[in-house]
């Protein structure tokens, strides 16, 4: 009966949309995005040290994804991926800045070039969402280029191109905000979407609020942190600024769906909540899940991710099929009546919403063909102490994982059920299902035209390599 009940309404949808009257029938949208919040940075994820109970109150009112990725392991790349619905290897964007990125006598290759702006041939989510009758807003880090209101957004406050704040205290210098001395930036984008809110209720509405927060500088209100040095470490999450900040965020996207309330909007809308990346390892660790920002192992991509929607969605329901923020450009056209373009990469998700089917089992791909650099060396839990990431490409189906590394080939082949740490390579044990998503890999990135041809670089050093890797072991 629900799913009968969910797909007369999408119907509905459609057939209003074909009308011509777009602005009736439609939800309001909330996305949010946090940044560089690692995957159990959050109660509902199984922290005991982070309190956040306003977000574990939404992951109890919808459907919590266990096992969902990032299209990226760091912020640009991500968030291109989740504006476009398409992979890296579409848009260029890999990394922020420069590919080449640690010692150049560490690098056995020279990496692809990188490109740092979304182009504007590509017609993003934003752009889809206006066409189908949303007034759409960007507010906080957009870091696609240097205006949102050139990709379809009608109002933007905060967003640049811009990675990071200055300061989280005012003046923030950037983001370029005008604000009483003192102010906290994640309070400030939050009173932004609340006076979004306000002023149009009265209209579908596509609220794309990407929080500058948990992302560097670290830096909490004082009362907060305090807090937690007084309560104390929990294993291995124990910075008690970040942790501040972690409440902090929970607490403006409390006060976000209490405006919801207010404004009788909650039943007709949406909310969607993840992080572009895993969490910064140095800051906080995911285990036991391996590495983290910057790593493509699970700690580097895997991400919390809930979806609420009253009354279609299912209360405290949970998913641990792997899904992928590609998915949530198809998801988003279904339920506004518009059909997906083919070039999308990623699948609708209102299967699994609705509470009756599951995915059709895809392969999911990672490609990264650049560097990035440790955070600290030899405390990243990477491959190696050096960097994060080497260039790479990854393909995950079903259970199965497995990593391709183009400077020396090495081949890893992990069984997430029994070790999502990516602590026992399988590569060499079973032949089969390595050769098997190798052949997969192989022709999904000839079909994508991937850069994986690379010429060596003159300036590598084997031997200064080695004997900064032996300080380490």
């Amino acid at each position: 009966m629900k799913k009968q009940i969910f797909l007369a309404f999408i119907a509905l949808l459609i057939a209003l949309s074909s009308c011509g009257k777009r602005d009736s029938g439609l939800p309001n949208i909330v996305l949010i995005v946090a940044d560089d919040l690692g995957w159990k940075d959050l109660g509902f994820m199984g922290s005991s040290y982070y309190e956040t109970p306003n977000l574990d109150l939404l992951a109890g009112e919808g459907m919590v994804f266990l096992q969902a990725y990032a299209a990226a392991a760091n912020c640009a790349p991500s968030r291109a991926c989740l504006m476009t619905g398409m992979y890296t290897t579409a848009h260029g964007i890999y990394t922020v800045a420069s590919s080449e990125r640690g010692d150049p006598r560490t690098r056995r290759l020279i990496p692809a070039t990188n490109t740092d702006t979304l182009d504007n041939r590509f017609f993003t989510l934003a752009e889809a969402l206006k066409q189908a009758g949303y007034t759409t807003v960007n507010i906080g880090k957009w870091h696609l280029g240097n205006d949102p209101c050139s990709q379809g957004m009608d109002y933007n406050v905060g967003g640049s191109i811009w990675g990071h704040p200055k300061s989280y205290f005012a003046p923030y210098i950037q983001p370029s905000l005008s604000a009483p001395e003192g102010e906290y930036l994640t309070d400030r984008l939050t009173e932004e979407a609340i006076a979004f809110m306000r002023n149009h209720h009265r209209h579908p509405f596509f609220l794309y609020l990407p929080y500058y927060a948990v992302h560097t500088p670290i830096q909490a209100k004082a009362g907060l942190e305090q807090k937690y040095e007084k309560k104390g470490a929990v294993a291995c999450q124990d910075n008690a600024s970040y942790a501040g900040m972690v409440e902090n965020l929970d607490s403006c996207i409390g006060r976000l769906m209490e405006e919801l309330d207010v404004l009788e909007l909650s039943e007709n809308t949406l909310v969607i909540f993840t992080s572009d990346n895993g969490g910064i390892r140095e800051i906080s660790c995911q285990d036991p899940l391996r590495a983290g920002k910057g790593s493509y192992y699970e700690g580097g991509l895997r991400v919390p991710l809930i979806f609420r929607w009253p009354g279609l969605i299912e209360n405290e329901s949970v998913s641990i099929e792997p899904v992928i923020n590609l998915d949530f450009y198809p998801t988003l056209l279904q339920i506004t009546g518009q059909e997906s373009p083919a070039n999308l990469d990623g699948l609708s998700l209102w299967p699994i919403l609705g509470g009756e089917d599951a995915l059709t089992e895809r392969p999911i791909f990672f490609h990264f063909p650049v560097y990035l650099q440790a955070y600290k060396k030899g405390s990243d839990d990477g491959r190696d102490p050096l960097f994060r990431t080497r260039p790479g490409s990854v393909i995950i189906e079903g259970n199965w994982k497995l990593h391709y590394y183009y400077e020396d080939g090495g081949i890893e082949l992990y069984d997430l059920n029994s070790d999502p740490g990516e602590r026992k390579n399988l590569a060499s044990i079973n032949t089969i299902k390595t050769a098997e998503l190798l052949a997969k890999l192989e022709v999904w990135l000839k079909e994508e035209q991937a850069p994986v041809q690379f010429e060596l670089n003159p300036h590598f050093d084997s031997l200064f390599e080695q004997e900064l890797i032996a300080e380490f072991y």
